[in-house]
């Protein structure tokens, strides 16, 4: 049978089929046209200014390596004029976070590109290895989500920047979009379907130029383009909430391969159902306008990995690699990278993910009031409350935390009374041992 032609160029061989449309590409063109889509998300939503200063949320896994890539190619092809450098948490979890943290330096020096690394114990006193055998596996993602919103929003302060750009993906907004669904978190889903999100407790802004990029075809463009990146697992994500959304979307993806584009789409149109005083969208405290503030201590995507991988499930991204690999050494046979475990023959019907939705009746209902930014009376970061998040979650460890340990001199030992009759008594006691 003969080679299967690119859809776009018809001369290359095509060896990849996106897992978005099923497109069958040659390499040439599936990386050139991977580039072009997120150089149309950044143009189309505005995301950046000439001359701006950018942080990338940098975590050594496969979507920050790729977004750090992709910015650095675009930023010289179309001359965007921006300053771009690395961010990272060092969130202080051993056997996970310390191992990808040396994948960041070797992409700094590979893009050229200085790197700032703000760890949890610096600011907070503990690091998450230190929470974890405080208070379990259950519930960890709530403290890092917290605080690592705080941690990126304080490194960016302190190299004067005002814009993060994070890895959140397609499947990440999707899975989002379903948990705050199966939650009933209207509010909630509506901040964070939007593109580029702002803090209630600062004035940087984000963004996610990778939000319409399927997480497997992010895995084939860091493999074709040979970029050095860590794919393990945080070992801590296993028990988040968010693994049951995305199996339920992974499940999804297999008969319908739209279906996270589909989701994503269906998570826009309702947030624009929800009334701005309920979703927080407006003005930011930094005075950006139309983009969705999120509250407080609220982790952008709830699991608080950020662009890390900690969000990825690292065992089947693993196998893809794999898979990939394997296939490009079958020489002299027809292979195609679909980015898929299975092949997919069953195709629903689309429905129309643009079709305009209606115009909501006014409501009469009791207006909510606004919330009034104010410094916390501990930390001094702007908060909505008079302790924000991070404070109150470090209370509650701290009161838990054993008090400072109780150190006695040798000259105290040897005058102590109660040293002094359990020496007495082990006297009698060899004593009477002997007579016996």
């Amino acid at each position: 049978m003969a080679p299967t032609p690119c859809a776009i160029c018809n001369t290359s061989r095509a060896l990849i089929i996106r897992p978005k449309n099923h497109q069958k590409l040659c390499k040439p063109c599936f990386l050139a046209l991977f580039e072009t889509e997120i150089h149309n998300t950044i143009t189309v939503n505005s995301l950046f200014r000439p001359g701006e200063r950018v942080a990338i949320g940098a975590s050594g896994g496969k979507d920050s390596t790729v977004l750090a890539s992709v910015l650095k190619t675009l930023n010289d092809r179309y001359n965007y004029g921006l300053d771009l450098l690395l961010l990272s948490i060092d969130e202080g979890i051993k056997g996970y976070r310390d191992d990808s943290l040396e994948t960041v330096k070797r992409n700094a020096v590979q893009y050229d590109m200085p790197l700032s690394i703000v760890g949890y114990d610096e600011l907070y006193g503990w690091t998450m290895d230190q929470v974890v055998s405080q208070i379990g596996k259950k519930g960890n993602c709530t403290y890092c989500g917290v605080f690592r919103r705080q941690a990126l929003d304080r490194g960016a302060a302190r190299l004067g920047i005002k814009h993060v750009v994070t890895g959140h993906n397609a499947d990440d907004v999707a899975e989002t979009v379903m948990m705050n669904l199966l939650r009933g978190d209207l509010p909630r889903l509506s901040r964070a379907t939007s593109i580029v999100t702002a803090s209630a407790a600062s004035d940087i802004k984000r963004s996610k130029p990778l939000k319409y990029a399927y997480e497997k075809e992010i895995v084939l463009y860091a493999h074709h383009k040979g970029l050095d990146y860590f794919s393990t697992e945080c070992i801590y994500s296993p028990e988040a909430f968010r693994g049951s959304a995305r199996t339920l979307i992974k499940n999804l993806e297999r008969v319908r391969p739209s279906a996270i584009l589909d989701v994503v789409k269906s998570g826009e149109d309702m947030a624009k159902l929800v009334p701005p005083e309920v979703s927080g969208s407006g003005t930011s405290a930094g005075g950006v306008k139309d983009v969705a503030v999120i509250l407080d201590g609220e982790a952008e995507g709830e699991g608080g990995c950020s662009s890390s991988n900690g969000r990825a499930s690292g065992g089947e991204m693993a196998i893809m690699e794999q898979k990939i690999k394997d296939e490009e050494n079958h020489d002299g046979k027809e292979t195609q990278q679909t980015g898929n475990e299975i092949d997919f023959t069953v195709q629903g019907q689309r429905h129309d993910r643009y079709q305009p939705t209606p115009t909501p009746k006014p409501s009469h209902s009791k207006k909510l009031p606004k919330q009034q930014l104010q410094k916390c009376g501990r930390c001094g970061y702007l908060s909505s409350q008079t302790v924000c998040k991070a404070c109150m979650l470090l209370e509650g460890l701290n009161k838990s935390r054993p008090k400072s340990q109780i150190s006695v001199s040798v000259e105290e030992e040897d005058n102590s009374p109660t040293l002094t009759r359990r020496m007495d008594g082990l006297t009698t006691a060899c004593s009477e041992a002997n007579i016996t």
